[in-house]
């Protein structure tokens, strides 16, 4: 089924997709790390929360997860937005877009991250991080409240943070496209105390969402 959040034009393509289930030719990437692919990217919310996803799991539009047509199940890639420079880390654990030149389709969380759920669609720059197929459940949950090409926007955001919250640390990420510093926030053994902790730093106006630290 077409995953995607756009208007009343494309929702009009979705629907004869889903009649279909059929999708557009789309020509495979290797699943090597280091690896681009530039296209169109689209995101799905909330009416598909909480259905089944190809990998079987549960799609939860919170997680940064995103579903690619080629890309093995469980695959972790990078994605920039083009037009902001904004990039998020996420892992395919489903399939589509199955709509004519898109290349991804992001959860809600991973859009938000872009700065595209008004727009709906943005071009995109995906990376290949891994390779690893269905990998196991993470080591830990942080909460990732921000990524900033500047370290020094990142550190002005750590210490005003840490005046406020215990184990707040900025995450180096390096990509070909250059590096990245992630600000985060806690390391938790379960997921429902990283969600705490994010319904305590949304109210500052931050987009706090939960990812996974296996290291």
């Amino acid at each position: 089924m077409w995953r995607g959040v756009v208007g009343g034009i494309v929702l009009a393509v979705a629907v004869a997709g889903c009649s279909s289930r059929k999708s557009p030719h789309a020509e495979p990437i290797e699943a090597r790390p280091g690896v681009t692919q530039v296209g169109t990217a689209s995101w799905y919310g909330p009416g598909f929360h909480g259905n089944r996803t190809s990998s079987g799991e549960v799609y939860d539009q919170y997680d940064l997860t995103a579903a690619h047509q080629t890309l093995p199940l469980g695959t972790r890639v990078s994605v920039t937005n083009l037009q902001n420079g904004r990039q998020v880390e996420v892992r395919i654990n489903d399939r589509g877009p199955f709509v004519k030149d898109r290349a991804i389709d992001l959860s809600y969380a991973a859009a938000r991250s872009l700065d595209m759920l008004g727009p709906g669609t943005a071009p995109v720059r995906i990376e290949v991080l891994d390779d690893a197929v269905l990998q196991v459940a993470a080591v830990a949950y942080t909460v990732q409240v921000a990524s900033f090409a500047s370290r020094d926007n990142a550190m002005r955001l750590k210490g005003t943070l840490a005046e406020r919250f215990d184990g707040v640390y900025v995450a180096p990420f390096e990509v070909n496209s250059g590096r990245y510093y992630r600000v985060r926030l806690g390391r938790f053994g379960r997921r429902e105390d990283a969600v705490r902790l994010a319904q305590q730093v949304t109210p500052l106006g931050l987009a706090a969402i939960i990812v996974e630290d296996g290291h």
